[in-house]
């Protein structure tokens, strides 16, 4: 029963980085309807700009991730006045192109500027582990888990509340109607790749602090995509909870199946998962589907 537990709360953690990574995507797919594959490489980026403040140059901590989401977030906005501004009424196929092309040139300076090998973060959290009879919690599982609930309940209230999330909203369920009613389209899109890259950069924090960090760490982005997919592509409470499913599930599936069936049914079993879905219920659990005139 503790070996259980065990894995569920890392699942339960791994999930709730999962879902946080994932609202980036359901954010751009709502607003342009395509998927930014380079979401991996701004996860990367934000762990490396992180690290790199702490480690070399000394900076306190919390500092260092108030500069790096800063970083992150004009990065993401940089990257849709740049790249994605010009495709604005382009296939999505080529908007899909872009963020493949974009993920590339990413990882392509990451590689030339912080090289191949593991780096670690300095002891930020405490190291004593938490202990629950037999359960045994790292402090940097349970600060992860409350940094992003609390991450989670900000941007839901925004998304609800604020005028910003009012008109995001607008721009994804019909982009006409909301010019018409004198809201500006591209600067809604500035800011949604600007949130996009910022959560992207906590993930990317966060998960240097569990495992390290190197260029591997760019694959969440291919991890996340089932979560997406799960929850509905257009489903923000889709991406949270398809996070927490996947991430469980796949810990899960580690611990009692992996060492019957062999290495990498871990990295396997969230497309598994996606596609008995899918079968069932073609938008996910959460999208929406609709009919289209023509």
């Amino acid at each position: 029963m503790s070996f259980f537990l065990q894995l569920l709360i890392t699942g339960v953690v791994v999930g709730s980085i999962y879902a946080l990574v994932a609202l980036g995507f359901v954010l751009i797919y709502k607003a342009s309807d395509a998927l930014n594959l380079a979401n991996g490489e701004l996860v990367l980026i934000g762990s490396y700009i992180c690290l790199t403040l702490v480690a070399v140059y000394k900076i306190p901590f919390i500092i260092a991730l108030i500069i790096t989401l800063m970083f992150n977030a004009l990065l993401g906005m940089a990257i849709e006045r740049v790249v994605l501004r010009p495709l604005i009424n382009a296939p999505v196929i080529s908007v899909i192109m872009a963020t493949i092309g974009l993920a590339s040139l990413l990882a392509g300076l990451v590689h030339m500027i912080w090289g191949h090998q593991t780096k670690s973060y300095p002891p930020i959290f405490p190291s004593e582990p938490i202990r629950i009879g037999e359960i045994i919690i790292a402090p940097v599982y349970l600060w992860s888990f409350v940094i992003v609930m609390v991450l989670l309940v900000i941007f839901t209230i925004f998304f609800k509340y604020s005028k910003m999330g009012l008109a995001m909203r607008a721009v994804a369920d019909d982009q006409m109607a909301a010019l018409s009613m004198g809201i500006s389209v591209k600067s809604v899109y500035a800011i949604t790749w600007g949130i996009a890259a910022l959560v992207a950069a906590v993930g990317g924090v966060l998960l240097g602090n569990i495992n390290g960090v190197n260029a591997s760490m760019a694959t969440i982005g291919l991890a996340v995509l089932p979560v997406v997919i799960l929850g509905g592509l257009d489903s923000i409470p889709g991406a949270i909870i398809g996070g927490f499913i996947i991430g469980i599930v796949q810990n899960l599936a580690a611990g009692y199946l992996q060492p019957i069936f062999g290495g990498g049914l871990k990295e396997v079993i969230p497309f598994i998962i996606v596609t008995i879905i899918l079968m069932l219920k073609p938008n996910g659990l959460f999208g929406k589907g609709g009919i289209e005139r023509v």
